[in-house]
């Protein structure tokens, strides 16, 4: 049976043209099906990547959303700041005023009180000859006392006259370190460099750089320019009486 039908199949394909094109086209349907259901497997592929590619663009989105976000909270941060920077260096700028402020004031108050130092030491001749002190003891005991008001010493610390390795100071305390020179007349810079050679002395001795204090009850007034000058660079109190 399935040898004459494959018989008369062939027969068909050989004598019947119409036949022949009907199963051409048979073949080339199946053909283009099998295509189609390829194309359409491909097709689902491309569409699964082309979705895939829309999750990482949706994703990138999202990144770059948070992005934008992060980078907006860098600039408040940057302006927040900015604005502090500003506001420290205003505060800066107040607080350069109040110092120079405070300057001003420490440099009145300095010149307040040579001015007081002066105008007693211009008096203490008198008041030590009533006193019965020489003009050096009465600049001790009044440096004293003002010394232990101000805190600068112990209130029980004396200034006294010593001898250290030849040299006679006559101002010397020895904690906290002053060394100290007295002249009732000054009429050149060599007192302030006598007072600076006693210093050296006592430096050596104890190891450290004493306070200098040079009181002069009269000073030449030619003199006055070189002694402060000196008296800057080195470090020196002066307390003069008078200027003649």
């Amino acid at each position: 049976m399935f040898a004459e039908l494959k018989s008369e199949i062939l027969r068909l394909l050989r004598e019947d043209e119409e036949f022949r094109y009907a199963v051409a086209g048979l073949i080339g349907l199946e053909e283009i099906l099998k295509r189609l259901g390829s194309l359409t497997e491909e097709q689902t592929k491309i569409w699964k990547e082309v979705a895939g590619l829309r999750e990482e663009v949706r994703g990138l989105r999202e990144e770059q959303v948070n992005l934008r976000r992060e980078q907006t909270k860098i600039w408040e941060e940057v302006r927040g700041l900015r604005e502090e920077q500003v506001n420290l260096r205003k505060d800066f700028n107040r607080m350069l005023e109040v110092v120079k402020e405070l300057q001003e004031g420490y440099k009145r108050l300095e010149r307040r009180m040579e001015s007081l130092e002066s105008a007693m030491v211009s008096g203490f001749r008198d008041v030590s000859r009533f006193a019965g002190l020489t003009f050096e003891e009465f600049v001790r005991r009044f440096l004293t006392a003002s010394l232990r008001r101000a805190g600068e010493i112990p209130s029980d610390a004396e200034l006294r006259r010593a001898t250290i390795d030849g040299e006679e100071v006559d101002i010397f305390l020895e904690e906290p370190l002053i060394v100290g020179e007295v002249t009732a007349y000054a009429e050149t810079v060599d007192e302030i460099w006598k007072l600076l050679r006693k210093a050296e002395a006592v430096k050596a001795r104890y190891g450290r750089e004493p306070r200098k204090i040079l009181v002069m009850l009269t000073v030449c007034s030619e003199a006055l320019e070189g002694l402060r000058k000196v008296a800057d660079e080195r470090g020196v109190q002066l307390i003069i009486g008078k200027t003649v």
